[in-house]
């Protein structure tokens, strides 16, 4: 067996002196990857559009890489290569390569074309070849530009030119601003950049449908590789591979491993058309390049453009101007003009509706105005509960300034009723479910809004886990468009009024525009859903919601308050005697919820092993170290841990949850979030109701607290093992699926086929750990972790993930080819179709 050998880098005594960003002489050629960025700028980028309505967003991001290229690495050798269709040799010798691609997306399409425009505009050099990849002739210029002696950067992070990275030839990624070395190939491959195609071959792509060698994932392709020293002498031997189920693999799948090699393995004597001599860096004309980015309506990059050519005075950036909404808002301060816009909204069948309150809590809300918004730039506010301006009252609690005109309350909500009610004029809301619990409330007119579009909601199934869903957000991602804040009309700290004490001039323009701005989002976002193919996610899922969200959170839940200030008093004694008992392990007495004061008491003044100290100085007392010293045996960590469960359980809990009854209903409503969490799961907060303990005694002792009204009962149901049915199904792995539909015991089958053991007569222990192992590969546990968990060393721990793999090869196929994809669309999909975006992969592992 050849003798394993630790990856080192060649040429790394020779200093790099050509990094991008840094004057490099006439030698140093850049080939951008120009499809390979076409697909991560749109992915990466929310929905834009040019005045004429064609989709800009793939464009807006490649020109702005291209101008930062040309800007900042000052290259005088510059290409863009583009791909030219799917077809190329790799599909002759096999037909299945890229087959089950799905065709870009229509918003795309019409932007390619659009893109090398942008290319020809800032007169660089674009290549492209039918029947070879754009990665084949990027790997044919960097070896000839290698050849004579240019340092070659190639602009991209896709793992499949990796293989070129050597001495004199690396890989830059502009979006995250990091080199591709040999290290970081490594990092990627295991295995330095000469073996990248041999590990491929064996790991296979499912996204490019490289088939590999099924059960072999990067890592222990790597492993073989280095162990063996190429794929030839790997298959050779493949009879001494001590796994059988990888053995057999190997020894069937020997020839999709050279298939494989082969479609990986780019080309680089391909007979290109364009020399690298004519992709001297030229300059743009910088009328064409302004009337390209004019005819996109790119402001900022624009400003920047002509910031560029001008230098400005002294050599300052211009600023872009902000981003302008043409609009004319009214103030509505009677009923005659209230019944037109409420015939104009009617006779359109939609209108844009926001309000003003004063508190964020919407069960305790009072109303102060309504605005809407019936086309884009039309908007009105009608005041309904604003008082004096800034409040300023006389000394006998009269006040000398006028309260100013405004149609009352009960009569403008008699008018708007029939309005927010009608079934057939839909109302536009950001973040309907506040407005609706607000107007819910009898005394803010006990209003069922409905139906509704939500414009958080349609940016969150958009475009969820890429940024914030806020109007303040959006206006800024899609107009370019600051909004007016709610600082700048109510002030800060404590010199900050309530909104019914703001003049109403500057109360029109602040409501009056974040229904404007809904409607905008309206119009731009609600026809993505077709293109993206969402409409199902939200018009089955996220939009249902909001009425059943309003109606849980007005209903709210009954709480018993005495067993819950009856356990304080309990928690509240019993955290007294173990304060007692701490202080007097410790000799003294000291701040016990003081992570620096118990640190010095545990290290220095007790003299317990393990004490380090962090960047503050103090020593660290998390729950990891008491337990590890309560593990050795010293009483004060444990009590230590104990009091600050107690402690946890009293403040987060039984006082909390006190507080938070409403005195009126004698209930407690939780908030729901909808756009809290990436995944499409709800959150909860004031107060979290999703994270009431249950495991220990005290804990079901809180859940007690909840409780039903007279004849009635709470109904809790669970799923069995839902992960893992979930991931039988998604990952089409049939023993599981005939396990479940069998009514094996999951967790007794792993254990028998990890361990080696029968089911029968099975200890407990033993079972528990197969368990510990189903639940934790699915969610990516490490051999680190698993150890902890099970009390094995970390070699058992792997062998033990290693088993599970073996017996399940679908399982890791299934979790490689879903990183994969999640890296090359910077998403994945979950069952039901919800796009979950997942931020920074594609830099923290390049594609």
């Amino acid at each position: 067996m050849a003798e394993t050998q630790a990856v080192s880098e060649p040429g790394k005594d020779t200093p790099d002196k050509n990094a991008p960003g840094s004057k490099s002489g006439d030698n140093h050629v850049y080939l951008v990857d120009g499809s390979g960025f076409i697909f991560r700028a749109f992915h990466a980028l929310p929905p834009m559009n040019r005045p004429d309505g064609t989709p800009t967003n793939a464009v807006f991001g490649f020109t702005n890489m291209l101008l930062k290229l040309i800007e900042d690495l000052e290259a005088d050798h510059l290409a863009v290569i583009f791909d030219t269709s799917r077809k190329t040799f790799r599909s002759e010798f096999y037909p299945e390569y890229k087959a089950q691609r799905p065709p870009p997306p229509d918003e795309l399409i019409p932007q390619f074309d659009i893109i090398r425009k942008a290319v020809t505009a800032f007169n660089v050099t674009t290549v492209e070849m039918h029947g070879f990849e754009a990665d084949d002739l990027i790997a044919t210029y960097a070896k000839q530009a290698h050849a004579r002696g240019m340092k070659v950067t190639v602009v991209s992070s896709d793992k499949d030119l990796m293989q070129l990275v050597r001495p004199g030839i690396e890989m830059y990624d502009p979006m995250r601003n990091r080199i591709i070395g040999f290290a970081e190939v490594v990092e990627k491959f295991g295995v330095g950049p000469d073996k990248v195609v041999e590990v491929q071959a064996l790991a296979g792509d499912s996204v490019d449908n490289v088939p590999g060698v099924p059960g072999i994932g990067v890592k222990t392709a790597a492993q073989l590789i280095i162990e063996y020293g190429d794929l030839d002498t790997l298959l050779e031997r493949a009879g001494e591979i001590k796994q059988p189920k990888r053995r057999e693999n190997l020894i069937e799948h020997a020839e999709m491993a050279r298939v494989s090699r082969r479609l990986v393995q780019l080309r680089d004597d391909v007979d290109v058309p364009t020399s690298i001599d004519d992709m001297a860096v030229r300059d743009a004309d910088n009328d064409t390049v302004l009337a390209f980015l004019k005819e996109q309506g790119f402001r900022r990059l624009i400003a920047r453009f002509e910031a560029e050519g001008s230098g400005g005075e002294d050599g300052e950036e211009v600023p872009a101007d902000q981003g302008q909404i043409d609009a004319t808002y009214e103030l509505v301060q009677d009923l005659e003009t209230l019944d037109g816009w409420i015939a104009e909204a009617t006779r359109l069948g939609i209108v844009a509706v926001d309000t003003e309150t004063t508190s964020l809590n919407a069960k305790s809300a009072s109303l102060v105005g309504v605005s809407l918004a019936v086309q884009p730039g039309r908007a009105c506010y009608i005041p309904l509960g604003h008082g004096p301006e800034g409040g300023q009252d006389d000394l006998l609690g009269g006040s000398d300034a006028e309260i100013p005109k405004q149609i009352p309350m009960v009569d403008a909500l008699a008018r708007l009723k029939p309005l927010l009610e009608d079934a057939s004029v839909l109302k536009v809301l950001h973040n309907a479910k506040y407005d609706a619990l607000v107007l819910t409330n009898p005394a803010n007119g006990g209003i069922r809004l409905g139906p509704v579009d939500d414009t958080m909601c349609l940016s969150y199934v958009l475009e969820g886990g890429m940024h914030g869903h806020g109007m303040d957000e959006l206006a800024r991602l899609h107009f370019d468009y600051e909004t007016i804040k709610f600082s700048d009309v109510c002030g800060k700290g404590k010199a900050q009024i309530p909104f019914s004490q703001v003049a109403l001039d500057k109360a029109l323009d602040y409501a009056a525009e974040d229904a404007d701005i809904t409607l905008r989002l309206y119009r731009l976002l609600r026809p993505e859903l077709v293109r993206g193919a969402m409409t199902t996610v939200y018009e089955t899922l996220e939009r249902p919601l909001i009425q059943v969200l309003v109606d849980m959170e007005s209903a709210g839940i009954k709480t018993d308050p005495v067993a819950l200030k009856t356990m304080s008093a309990d928690f509240a004694h019993r955290l007294d005697d173990l304060a007692d008992e701490i202080h007097k392990l410790a000799g003294t007495n000291f701040n016990i919820g003081s992570p620096k004061q118990l640190g010095e008491i545990l290290f220095d003044q007790m003299g317990l092993p393990g004490g380090k100290k962090g960047k503050t100085g103090a020593y660290a007392t998390g729950a990891d170290v008491l337990e590890g010293l309560a593990a050795q045996g010293h009483d004060l960590p444990t009590r230590v841990l104990d009091w600050r469960q107690l402690s946890k359980l009293k403040s987060t809990y039984t006082d909390a949850l006190v507080e938070s009854i409403n005195p009126r209903t004698g209930r407690i409503h939780t908030s729901y979030s909808m756009v809290g969490a990436s995944t499409g799961r709800l959150s909860s907060s004031d107060p979290n109701l999703q994270n009431i303990p249950i495991r220990s005694e005290e804990g079901r002792k809180i859940r007690g607290a909840f409780i039903a009204e007279p004849g009635n009962v709470l109904l809790s149901i669970d799923y069995s093992q839902i992960e893992l049915r979930l991931l039988a199904h998604i990952a089409d792995i049939e023993s599981l699926k005939i396990a479940f539909r069998n009514g094996v015991d999951i967790h007794a089958q792993t254990a028998s086929e990890v361990f080696g053991v029968p089911i029968e007569g099975m200890d407990p222990i033993v079972r528990r750990n197969a368990k510990a192992i189903n639940f934790g590969i699915i969610y990516g546990i490490s051999g680190f972790g698993l150890a902890r968990q099970i009390g094995s060393s970390q070699g058992e721990a792997r062998d033990y993930i290693e088993a599970y793999f073996e017996r399940y090869p679908g399982i890791r196929a299934y979790m490689d080819r879903t990183k994969e994809q999640a890296r090359e669309q910077g998403f994945v999909t979950t069952l039901f179709g919800r796009k979950v975006h997942m931020a920074g992969i594609k830099d923290a592992n390049p594609a």
